[in-house]
């Protein structure tokens, strides 16, 4: 019965709590969204679940105080006293923490900063990850989601039990902000340095929204991380001995001597605009199928060194984990940053063409090399577009000129239907595939020779 009264005594304090921190709409903060009715921690909120959900989590202890009862055991390692403050009131040095001690909670100040600076459409993209065990992934969730939000940036976050992934955008100050207070979270302390941040020209308009969420794994592979751990990885080489590595393969390989596979481990469409010369670039759509490419080319790996790469160095820490569990190749080295830090050192090196990057900016580059061609023409173009059919979601490379002829879909299958599927049964719209992802075979198996092998191609 006590803990009942408690209850409701909190629920009717803390609807009393968010109520008297509403900001009437003459005086909601300039700048600050015209959406915006609460703003608390330098954050801002729209709705009433989101101050509620803020609240909860961070200031129980006050709520517990304005119901007359105290700090409760589960408040002991609470928020510093301080309620949620109204939009545009002056902002306060952020000091929450979790009472789960890997995770603490902090936001940068940006009161020295002007709202043009941090909003800025001149920026830059970011792409990191950090694998480390995290106990409480909804916690980090929660503080990701408000970091990004804080700085005003955009881009996806990957959170799970195995550690973080993240592609964000927005203004140099901000992302600065951003790098600074993820090397200051005890969780990635003496795991992630300022080194593990790829850097490329863009801001938050390369990206539609800003997407937190927890997944199971923090790279989409398909495979439980209790079974195949980023801790069995292979070998890290950094770009220079990359580099080095590369060129011997090379140079063995024009002479028919070499024992090694350089592996290109991302999806078709990546590979098919820019890769490191003389790779093996599998024939997949997604990582997930990656897995079952090993399987069923197990042979072409036996007694093979084997050099992995990918855009920025995260799908290969899972992708030679399960490459070394099946025990057949003689070495699994892996390049460390990805193509991303290896252009940095060698824009002009044997990677060759544009780099494809997850957001709408499609691809970066390094080098005036084009490696692919029109899907029409065949003239030289490596500029992706979205096919044109309302429902595919496939990548089309078209020319200017056969664009001006209207040849703007994948295949001639969404050219001519549009695939206007509709479902009878509940009236949704369904996602069908087109005539591109009908022939290609979900796992491709190689068809190489032994003498194709020892060559190296």
């Amino acid at each position: 019965a006590g803990r009942k009264q408690r209850a409701a005594a909190r629920r009717k304090a803390f609807s009393l709590f968010v109520k008297a921190k509403e900001v009437p709409a003459a005086s909601r903060c300039p700048g600050g969204g015209e959406g915006v009715r609460w703003r608390c921690c330098r954050q801002a909120f729209e709705e009433l679940p989101g101050i509620h959900r803020h609240v909860a989590l961070h200031h129980s202890r006050d709520v517990g105080r304005q119901a007359g009862l105290g700090a409760g055991p589960a408040d002991a390692e609470g928020s510093p006293a301080g309620g949620p403050a109204p939009a545009g009131s002056a902002a306060r040095p952020s000091g929450h923490s979790y009472s789960n001690p890997e995770i603490s909670w902090v936001l940068p100040d940006t009161s020295h900063v002007s709202h043009d600076d941090l909003t800025s459409q001149v920026g830059e993209v970011l792409l990191y990850y950090c694998y480390c065990e995290v106990k409480d992934p909804e916690k980090l969730c929660a503080w990701q989601k408000a970091l990004c939000q804080h700085l005003h940036l955009t881009g996806k976050v990957r959170v799970a039990s195995e550690g973080i992934n993240g592609t964000v955008g927005g203004s140099k100050v901000a992302t600065s902000l951003y790098i600074k207070v993820m090397l200051s979270q005890p969780l990635f302390k003496n795991i992630l340095c300022q080194e593990d941040f790829k850097s490329s020209a863009g801001g938050a308009h390369c990206f539609p929204d800003l997407r937190v969420g927890v997944f199971k794994e923090i790279v989409p592979m398909g495979i439980d991380p209790k079974i195949v751990s980023y801790k069995e990885t292979g070998i890290h080489l950094s770009p220079q001995e990359f580099h080095r590595e590369v060129e011997q393969y090379l140079s063995q390989a024009s002479q028919g001597q070499s024992d090694t596979i350089l592996l290109d481990c991302r999806n078709f469409y990546e590979s098919k605009i820019g890769h490191f010369q003389g790779c093996l670039a599998p024939d997949i759509r997604k990582f997930s199928y990656f897995p079952s490419y090993v399987d069923e080319n197990l042979e072409l790996f036996k007694d093979k060194r084997v050099l992995m790469y990918c855009t920025g160095g995260i799908r290969c820490e899972r992708g030679s984990a399960y490459l070394r569990s099946k025990a057949v190749c003689r070495e699994v080295y892996q390049l460390k940053g990805g193509i991303h830090k290896y252009l940095e050192e060698f824009p002009d090196g044997f990677y060759r063409g544009k780099l494809f990057v997850f957001d709408d900016r499609y691809a970066i580059c390094s080098n005036e090399d084009i490696i692919s061609a029109c899907r029409y023409c065949g003239v030289l173009w490596d500029q992706y577009k979205l096919c044109s059919s309302q429902h595919c979601r496939q990548l089309v490379l078209t020319c200017p000129s056969c664009c001006s002829k209207g040849l703007t879909a994948c295949c001639p299958v969404c050219q001519e239907k549009e695939l206007k599927v509709t479902s009878k049964d509940s009236g949704q719209t369904l996602k069908e595939e087109c005539e591109c992802t009908r022939r290609r075979p979900r796992v491709p198996i190689e068809n190489v020779s032994p003498r194709m092998l020892d060559t190296g191609k």
